[in-house]
């Protein structure tokens, strides 16, 4: 009785292991910021939400500018990442950290873009808004930068721009009327903690193909 007491406790022990191992799978693979998804990027110095509105720049470029707010609920600060002009990822695909993406604003479907135009408070380059109905042009490309083989979700990450060579920044230079506060948004050519970006709020599509080919199969 006592050797099958230890048993059932063993196996019992072995099922909850299994258990957590599944789990633990399972879990993995929500971790990775996906195709498809539509998040809400915060710049991990400044704590502020990569942001743009149908307001155009005054100078420079005149396209739709794209700044950084603090305010958590702000449905302007929405992104859908998808993959370079004229290329497909399928939904729910981990972007791989190296891999070129671009960044659709979801209220007015005009991509994350930056060109050699100087940004209106600081002098560095401009970042704004631009196409049509999610269209635009290689303005639009940005490679992620990170340490990892997949961009997760908990871990900074940056935009490095392929046209120009510059990273996604905030500077602590605030706008006035209309849009007074927010943070200007640039690029800047040297990595530093302003260019450093996490996934934070957003719809993140479960990568089922990527779950299913690192799954640990149980059967007995």
């Amino acid at each position: 009785m006592l050797a099958n007491s230890k048993f059932a406790k063993f196996f019992a022990s072995l099922l909850i292991f299994v258990g957590l191992a599944v789990l633990s799978v399972i879990a993995r693979g929500t971790e990775y910021v996906t195709c498809g998804s539509v998040a809400k990027l915060m710049n991990t110095d400044n704590k502020v939400r990569l942001h743009s509105h149908d307001i155009k720049y005054g100078g420079g470029s005149g396209q739709q500018s794209v700044t950084a707010v603090d305010t958590k609920e702000d449905g302007n600060s929405y992104w859908l990442l998808k993959a370079p002009t004229g290329k497909h990822c399928p939904r729910g695909q981990p972007f791989k950290c190296g891999d070129i993406i671009r960044l659709e604003h979801t209220q007015t479907q005009k991509n994350l873009h930056s060109h050699h135009v100087s940004s209106p408070l600081s002098g560095k380059q401009e970042v704004s808004a631009y196409g049509n109905n999610g269209d635009g042009d290689t303005g639009d490309h940005w490679m992620i930068v990170c340490p990892s083989e997949y961009w997760e979700r908990d871990e900074p990450v940056m935009f490095k721009h392929m046209d120009t060579d510059a990273y996604l920044a905030v500077t602590r230079r605030t706008y006035g009327s209309p849009i007074v506060g927010h943070n200007e948004v640039v690029g800047e050519y040297s990595s530093n903690s302003y260019s450093q970006w996490q996934a934070m709020e957003g719809l993140f599509i479960h990568p089922n193909d990527f779950k299913s080919s690192h799954t640990v199969h149980t059967e007995l």
